[in-house]
């Protein structure tokens, strides 16, 4: 039995909507989910409930002797809550009613059973004889590409994944910037299947998210499956045979071709850097870099130091190095929307984690009440509204309330420095660019007497600095672009040659567009994870359309196994069906609002990365391949 004073200390830390539901599992009494104590959530908050602390002492109270009773015998002898119950449930831990269409969606995503549709399904001993026959390609070993192992691993397909790195990770092995860390919660940022009871932070800096990575690859022993600093040069479908042949280039110039009957590409939208076209980039005389390329051996102690840009990297790693700096110029386009989010740097309480360890079905729960709040929950406050008149500043009622809050936790922090006021609260809707978690140490950094925020346009680099529109030249002696990534140039640096030799990129002519954001008319059995459209803005982890897109990818392998097809190429109608739907959507939210520019669109104005609709639709359309949806290309009879 736990000691008294430490399940005292864990349950003082407890998120108490979630434990309460966990009581209902250890007892089978739906009764602890009382309208009474049903929480009212302060928006982006550590998940405060509103409840006055005689009714929260009540609650640790009674939860502590069931805890203290369930730790003696270990058994759940209580039978698994009902559709009803766990309907219940739900409303309250997400401290409203959820709509009942998203009933069999969370229940999936909750896995009360320990399995979900997520899960392979090959069972059937001629359906698995099929797909050992099979191989599959997967390009990249970050969070994606670890995925898709183990899922084809699970499913018995043989596999290989190519990492041009030496070691897995992906953007969490390459970004190792000051400062650096997830701006999703952790405990939603992680594989549903996998989660990590003992995350150091509610948002964890980069070395402990490689850690769960390259503790994830060795689980399931993923390495014996990589070849590491290798490069695919390019891909070509070999139409007599229907395989991939797939042209490698390793570290030491040595090339290799290898066959696959399918490939999957999971190199993510935000790794390659983009250096800004400004004149003079490249004639800085001192050591000049990109955040996502960090020169650890450049000391910036007592440097003066320009930094371009203030996107969701500077904004984490300005505030790292403006205290060494002896001067920090930091040059702003416009600023980046903080969401108050107090805890982002946050340290986990030690009884949290042995809540989530310990209590069965807490760590579910708790999950479900950042999944819910912070994803489906919060997107409708970056809705449009059909018709809107009210200020350009936002696109609806919603968005404007959201707005008036962000804006005043802003304000809040630059009482002391009103010159800075004017240029640090956007004047774009907020969901228009990706928003960043903010705790005011941004805020604090540029009020710091060090450091300077410039928001003239810049003309020029010089050896010595930087030369904005008024004509001053900023000399420096570190430059640092914090100026993002080239994301809408998908599969950039990979050259995909399909049916009737086309290029992929002929093809897109700079405006990629996929069905479901994985697959393209004329390239059979290739498939894209993080590809056109699968982006989120406000709703969630990436983690979750990643999870999404490997079912569906398992799936068409399965599809493929179980038709005895040796091809599968989405249908020119059905992608097109889908792409209209997707672009007419895209309008209707803030990141698509006419008068705001952003990566999220491409240059020809469309919205090529983001996801126009709920969480709840990637997951339904992607349960399975619709084999409707597809030109299935069978093996030749054999000629007698």
């Amino acid at each position: 039995m736990a000691e008294d004073a430490e399940l005292d200390r864990a349950l003082e830390s407890a998120h108490l909507p979630a434990l309460l539901a966990a009581m209902v599992h250890i007892t089978g009494d739906a009764n602890w989910v009382r309208p009474e104590w049903t929480p009212l959530y302060v928006p982006l908050s550590r998940g405060e409930t509103g409840l006055s602390d005689e009714v929260q002492a009540e609650i640790r109270a009674k939860a502590k002797a069931v805890i203290q009773a369930y730790l003696a015998d270990g058994e759940i002898a209580a039978p698994a809550p009902d559709h009803r119950t766990l309907r219940r449930m739900m409303d309250f831990v997400g401290g409203m009613p959820v709509p009942e269409e998203y009933a069999d969606f969370l229940t999936d995503e909750l896995a009360i059973s320990g399995k979900s549709s997520k899960d392979p399904q090959f069972e059937q001993p001629k359906l698995k004889d099929a797909a050992r026959k099979l191989k599959v390609l997967v390009i990249g070993a970050g969070m994606s590409g670890l995925l898709a192992g183990i899922r084809l691993s699970q499913a018995g397909v043989p596999f290989e994944i190519v990492e041009a790195n030496a070691d897995v990770g992906g953007t969490w092995l390459v970004n190792t910037y000051p400062g650096c860390r997830v701006d999703n919660a952790n405990h939603m940022y992680s594989y549903s299947f996998e989660p990590n009871h003992g995350w150091p932070q509610h948002f964890s800096p980069q070395p402990e998210l490689l850690k769960y990575f390259q503790g994830i690859a060795a689980k399931y022993d993923l390495k014996t499956h990589v070849r590491f600093e290798t490069r695919v040069e390019s891909l070509t479908w070999d139409e007599a045979k229907s395989v991939w042949r797939v042209d490698l280039r390793r570290k030491d110039g040595s090339a290799e071709t290898v066959e696959a009957n399918a490939v999957v590409t999971a190199v993510g939208q935000l790794n390659k850097p983009r250096i800004p076209a400004i004149e003079g980039v490249g004639t800085f005389e001192g050591p000049a870099f990109h955040s996502a390329q960090w020169r650890h051996d450049v000391d910036l102690t007592g440097k003066r130091i320009a930094v371009i840009g203030t996107g969701a990297s500077a904004y984490q790693f300005v505030p790292e190095i403006a205290p060494k700096a002896a001067h920090l110029t930091v040059f702003q386009r416009s600023p980046p929307w903080g969401l108050p989010v107090p805890h982002y740097h946050e340290d986990v309480p030690e009884g949290m984690k042995w809540l989530l360890d310990r209590v069965p079905y807490y760590d579910k729960w708790y999950r479900f009440w950042l999944f819910w709040t912070t994803t489906e929950g919060f997107l409708p406050m970056v809705k449009a509204d059909p018709g809107w008149n009210g200020p350009p500043t936002a696109v609806g009622e919603a968005n404007l309330g959201l707005r008036e809050m962000a804006a005043a936790a802003l304000a809040a922090q630059v009482e002391d420095r009103p010159d800075l006021l004017p240029n640090v609260v956007p004047t774009y809707p907020l969901g228009g660019k990706r928003a960043v978690l903010d705790n005011g140490v941004w805020l604090g950094a540029l009020k710091r007497p060090n450091v300077d925020l410039v928001t003239q346009a810049i003309t020029k680099i010089t050896p010595k600095g930087v030369v904005t529109a008024d004509g001053v030249e900023h000399e420096v002696d570190v430059l640092i672009y914090g100026t993002g990534f080239t994301a809408s140039k998908f599969l950039s640096g990979l050259k995909v040659t399909g049916r009737g030799g086309r290029e992929l990129h002929d093809v897109w002519a700079g405006d990629a567009r996929a069905y479901l954001g994985m697959t393209t008319p004329g390239f059979p059995n290739f498939f894209m994870i993080y590809g056109p459209n699968t982006n989120i803005v406000v709703n969630g982890s990436i983690i979750f359309f990643s999870e999404c897109s490997v079912r569906y990818i398992v799936g068409a392998v399965r599809l493929l196994a179980e038709t005895g097809a040796r091809a599968m190429e989405v249908k020119q109608g059905v992608h097109d069906a889908f792409n209209i739907r997707v672009d007419e959507a895209n309008k209707g939210w803030a990141w698509g609002s006419a008068n705001v520019t952003s990566w999220y669109k491409n240059e020809f104005g469309r919205v090529s990365q983001n996801w126009p609709f709920g969480l709840i639709d990637y997951w339904r359309a992607t349960l399975a391949p619709n084999p409707e949806d597809f030109v299935l290309t069978r093996q030749p009879e054999p000629v007698i």
